[in-house]
């Protein structure tokens, strides 16, 4: 019978594995849509069509064509792009749950920060997608859409907003991982709330023998050059848990919203260079700039909890840990094996930050840390890496049975 720890590790690796699977497939077609849009050939008659583009690829040519609104007649083979952004939404979504609201007291709430109950904080991380999407088809749909540059700059604000105000309750990790879930919301909402429904409304009158109108195509292609400037930024915060200087610093939210903008600029870059308009080099320059700015922040303020409040904590899921036959023992092999990295001053040549931000310098940190502890150096040998501070078997067995004593 397997346990649920293990059980736990493999079904968050298997929807992890799947979330990034489908996001690949999303954000290449994708990228490969706004690239063909941007650089297709509009000088000449296309028979009704915008433009056409000749590809070769795999050993075969392919011959595109774009019509605006539609083509004369309903073609009998049309392939609907719209699973890749359902399923990868819904594969995150699943990670939210079982990683930020499954695990709500070790990676959601931060205790040093707020009060905030547990129930409370998994309601204001539903709400945060929810009321996000809300206020941004809100503005998509006022008269803001026909100032697409003043549009993006509010909805920039509303990041920066949003990051400043989850950090005051939410942990870093949780922080970043919020601000590309809220993203993502965003994209895959806007293909079936928007792109599609537009889209089926033009089938519908092409079926029906209807002039298809042509507002629906603009409304659809607002929205999906706003999907194309944050895929950028939402790959950073997919990958930002494993980089402390990313999540686990003062100003995470602030370097959050500086990765917005180089993932906007990055974007026109390429964006331009598609359509044929040339390389706008000055972009890379800016990006240089920010992810400088960036460095530096992580590395100003204070960056960690001090361990004299650290002490005085001890979480209520950690209590049954704490108190399980073997804890004192565990406690001396972890902190002689493993604190000499997972500390706020790391005393391992080469580390300067402990990895992915987890701390186990006193006995409350070690209790809270007990699931990844059993797994990372009990059932495998993945922690210490190489096994460098040598620990050894007997050790090991020890963390096992601790664990299984809770």
């Amino acid at each position: 019978m397997l346990e649920i720890p293990i059980l736990y590790e493999w079904l968050g690796f298997v929807v992890r594995w799947v979330h990034v699977i489908t996001a690949i497939a999303w954000i290449g077609s994708s990228f490969y849509f706004i690239a063909l849009d941007l650089g297709l050939n509009r000088e000449g008659d296309f028979g009704g069509a915008d433009g056409e583009e000749w590809q070769v690829h795999g050993g075969g040519f392919y011959h595109v064509r774009k019509y605006l609104v539609a083509p004369n007649e309903m073609p009998e083979h049309l392939t609907w792009f719209k699973w890749e952004s359902y399923s990868t939404w819904l594969s995150g979504f699943a990670l939210l749950m079982l990683v930020y609201w499954a695990g709500a007291e070790l990676y959601l709430v931060d205790a040093q920060k707020s009060n905030m109950l547990i129930w409370q904080g998994i309601s204001l991380s539903a709400a945060v997608l929810t009321i996000g999407w809300l206020v941004y088809d809100f503005l998509c749909k006022s008269p803001l859409a026909k100032h697409p540059t003043v549009l993006m700059v509010l909805l920039f604000c509303l990041l920066v907003t949003m990051g400043y105000g989850l950090n005051q309750v939410f942990t870093g990790r949780a922080v970043m991982l919020h601000l590309g879930a809220f993203t993502a919301t965003i994209m895959t909402a806007n293909v079936f709330f928007i792109i599609m429904p537009n889209q089926r409304v033009v089938v519908d009158d092409l079926q029906n023998g209807r002039v298809p109108d042509a507002k629906y195509g603009k409304i659809a292609k607002l929205r999906s050059t706003h999907n194309n400037y944050l895929t950028l930024p939402v790959i950073f915060l997919m990958l930002s848990n494993h980089y402390p200087l990313a999540f686990a610093t003062e100003y995470n939210w602030l370097i959050a919203a500086l990765v917005f903008l180089m993932g906007v600029t990055i974007r026109h870059f390429f964006n331009e260079m598609h359509a044929r308009k040339g390389m706008l080099w000055w972009t890379w320059l800016v990006t240089v700039v920010l992810f400088i700015v960036i460095m530096w922040l992580s590395s100003a303020g204070p960056i960690q909890t001090p361990l004299e409040e650290a002490e005085l904590e001890m979480p209520v899921a950690a209590q049954k840990f704490a108190e399980a036959e073997g804890f004192q023992e565990v406690s001396d092999i972890v902190l002689g094996r493993c604190s000499m990295c997972h500390a706020r001053e790391p005393s391992w040549d080469g580390i300067h930050r402990a990895p992915k931000g987890i701390y186990l310098e006193t006995q409350g940190e070690i209790a809270m840390n007990a699931r990844a502890i059993y797994v990372q150096a009990g059932l495998s040998d993945a922690m210490p890496p190489a096994n460098v501070s040598w620990m050894e078997d007997e050790e090991r067995a020890a963390i096992v049975a601790w664990y299984a004593a809770h």
